[in-house]
């Protein structure tokens, strides 16, 4: 389903491109040169960035001198869908001294750090779903990427709109777990572990023991983030698959919720909801299948799992318009229902959890606690007031530079004439959901993640038939179902493919005039094969 979406956002596009001459920004301005090399997806190229920050409220002119950066950098293009379907790319660097090493220095009052994202918001036409949703999580949350709006210009040619982001990274002032490299002999923490795609990057793991829902073709990895793929020991990698391994064979045991022995001992449970919580409201079409982090301290501080930071929102906010993204309706962690057949689904983790009513009850508590504060609409809804107030300059000239205002780009669910269409949508999809999800935390039961009596038993008659033969199968709702129909030969006659409608019992019946004789049915559930029977004609 993605791919075809690809595919015809790349036959369809029309998107102009002209050249907007950047003189002044009332954003700080960043100019990076290249030296006449060309930005590549890995490995990083050096170049010279400079920053112009006069302070708040000061025009900026490109015109100034550098004031706030001015040195060498490291540069790269990253993303995964974006950067092969986007033509404005966004980019990770790193600040380097003049010999090539680590500069650790601070940005636009950020903490001092080397490594940084400039995240291109293109599909996003507000330009501000990634710095609210961090916003948002930032109320809630130990730590999430801290963010500044600016205005980017590579060899002298005018980019657009940027995010500057702070990288998920161990530090003292981002993901603060214990540094390992200080402590080999305690390799019970730090680690950050990520489930995401392997693009772009050096990406190794271990695979979990179980499937991320029962029958499912798919397999969950946990990739290694700190340490680093080269740098983790045998050591390390074998503590952090086993303390993964007991955390599941727990959660897949019958006493997984008790009070004392069970999965809180392993889980910083109120983490888990925040994260919850920031993807549900965003309805992230991602969440928990991608770009999605867990870290764990040591047992000496605090050797829970914990879940986050949170990353990559600009699909979120209602801008998907595939497997539901775009409906202000139903929760973000049904999507293996919703869409069976992808290749990241949700790991088992969010269903045996949301089974607990001890978890549901602490959720809702949270909620509603939140709601009164920390994610109440006005303080959500302000947040894209003030975000537009800073970007009501710089936006025109992004688009236009960017001329996509009306035009659908991947996975666009909405498309407006004008930048305060794009605003307005946002703000009324946000107080949508917020309403739905009122009403649903207000009711919420655990969920029955019980499969059906049968999981997959088919019956079907009559046997032999005439002309109409119908077959009763057990599965889950929205599961892909195949049914194959072979002669006695093994040749193809016939395949019908659907949605499961609902979980249990259901009924597909067929109607079809073949010649006398055997032949032989498979049935399929997501691409695997679950039975096989004979038939006969007369």
């Amino acid at each position: 389903m993605r791919l075809l979406y690809l595919l015809l956002s790349l036959i369809c596009s029309s998107t102009i491109l002209a050249q907007v001459n950047l003189t002044s920004s009332d954003l700080p301005i960043i100019v990076v040169k290249t030296n006449g090399n060309t930005i590549i997806d890995e490995p990083k190229i050096t170049a010279h960035m400079g920053i112009i920050y006069n302070g708040k409220g000061q025009p900026n002119l490109i015109s100034d001198p550098f004031n706030h950066y001015d040195g060498q950098i490291g540069i790269e293009i990253r993303g995964a869908t974006s950067q092969s379907i986007f033509p404005k790319k966004s980019y990770g660097f790193e600040t380097r001294l003049a010999d090539g090493e680590n500069n650790n220095v601070e940005l636009l009052g950020m903490p001092k750090e080397n490594d940084w994202v400039l995240h291109a918001p293109y599909s996003d036409k507000t330009l501000m779903r990634n710095a609210l949703t961090y916003k948002m999580a930032h109320l809630i949350m130990p730590w999430a990427p801290r963010t500044r709006f600016v205005e980017l210009v590579i060899n002298d040619e005018y980019q657009g709109v940027y995010v500057l982001i702070e990288k998920i990274k161990r530090d003292k002032n981002r993901v603060n777990v214990q540094e390992q490299e200080d402590h080999e002999e305690d390799i019970t923490g730090g680690y950050i572990l990520k489930i995401d795609k392997t693009e772009g990057a050096i990406n190794t793991g271990f695979d979990s023991n179980y499937p991320p829902q029962n029958g499912a073709s798919q397999t969950t990895t946990f990739l290694y983030h700190y340490p680093k793929p080269l740098d983790i020991t045998d050591e390390q990698q074998s503590y952090i698959q086993s303390f993964i391994d007991d955390f599941e064979d727990l959660l897949q045991s019958e006493n997984y919720n008790d009070s004392i022995v069970g999965y809180s001992q392993y889980i910083d449970i109120e983490s888990f909801i925040n994260f919850l919580f920031v993807n549900e409201i965003t309805r992230n079409v991602d969440a928990y299948r991608l770009s999605t982090f867990m870290y764990k301290d040591s047992d000496a501080i605090d050797g829970r799992l914990k879940m986050g930071p949170v990353w990559d929102f600009n699909l979120a906010l209602g801008n998907a318009n595939y497997c539901n993204g775009g409906s202000t309706t139903g929760w973000a962690f049904d999507f293996n229902r919703t869409c069976p057949e992808d290749n990241w689904i949700i790991h088992f983790w969010w269903n045996r959890l949301l089974e607990d009513q001890a978890f549901i009850d602490k959720m809702k508590t949270m909620w509603a606690v939140y709601r009164m504060n920390q994610l109440s609409n006005d303080r959500l809804l302000g947040c894209i007031d003030s975000m537009k107030v800073v970007l009501d300059e710089s936006q025109r000239r992004n688009f236009n530079q960017w001329n996509i205002l009306s035009e659908y780009i991947w996975p666009n669910n909405h498309i407006g004439n004008s930048y305060d269409s794009e605003i307005q949508y946002m703000k009324g999809w946000l107080e949508d959901r917020l309403i739905w999800l009122d009403d649903q935390f207000k009711n919420l039961e655990p969920i029955d993640n019980s499969p059906p009596e049968r999981y997959f038993e088919s019956i079907t008659y009559p046997n032999p038939f005439e002309q109409e033969i119908t077959i009763e199968y057990h599965s889950f709702e929205n599961n892909q179902i195949r049914i194959q129909f072979f002669d006695s030969l093994g040749k193809l006659v016939e395949q019908h493919q659907f949605r499961c409608p609902s979980s249990g019992r259901n009924i597909y019946t067929v109607e079809q005039a073949w010649e006398t004789g055997i032949y032989y049915y498979t049935i399929e559930v997501n691409s695997k094969q679950t039975e096989r029977g004979k038939i006969v004609r007369y």
